[in-house]
C-alpha cells in the first residue's frame, strides 16, 4: 500500500511538473527599440492604443475592455479546467481508498472525506464560473 502511494505522488507530482513547464513557456520577443518598448507601455498602461504615428496614442474604447474581458474569462476557464481534472482524479483516489480500506473506519472516513471535498471543490469552481460571468456582463454593460 506504501509503495502504491508513493507512486501515486511521483505520478502526481510528474503531472504537476509536465503541466507547469507547458504553461510557462515563453513566448518569443519581438524586436522593438527601447523607446518603443516605453511607448507601447505608455499607451497599453492608459488604456489607449498606440498609432503609427510615434508618441500618440488613441482611445481603444471598447476594444480594450472586451480583451481584458477576454483574458479574465480565458484565465478563469483554464484554472477551473485545472481544478476540475484535479477533483475528477480526486474522487478516483478517494473512491479507491474506500473499496481498499478493509472496513478500518479511519481509513473510511478518510476515503469519504476526500470524496465530499472533491465534490465541493467541483462546486465551488462551478459558483465560481457563475460569479465571473455574471460580474463581467454587469461591468461591461
Amino acid at each position: 500500500m506504501v509503495g502504491m502511494r508513493k507512486r501515486l505522488n511521483t505520478l502526481l507530482a510528474g503531472l504537476a511538473l509536465i503541466l507547469m513547464l507547458s504553461l510557462g513557456m515563453a513566448a518569443p520577443a519581438f524586436a522593438q527599440t527601447a523607446q518603443q518598448q516605453i511607448d507601447n507601455g505608455l499607451c497599453a498602461g492608459s488604456n489607449l492604443q498606440f498609432t503609427d504615428n510615434p508618441g500618440q496614442c488613441v482611445t481603444a474604447g471598447g476594444q480594450a475592455v472586451s480583451s481584458i474581458n477576454n483574458l479574465v474569462k480565458t484565465a478563469v476557464n483554464l484554472l477551473s479546467a485545472i481544478v476540475g481534472i484535479v477533483a475528477v482524479i480526486m474522487i478516483i483516489v478517494g473512491g479507491f481508498r474506500y473499496v481498499t480500506s478493509g472496513g478500518n473506519d479511519t481509513s473510511v472516513t478518510a476515503a469519504k472525506n476526500t470524496i465530499l471535498y472533491a465534490i465541493i471543490g467541483l462546486v465551488v469552481v462551478a459558483l465560481a464560473q457563475i460569479i465571473v460571468r455574471f460580474t463581467l456582463s454587469k461591468l461591461t454593460s
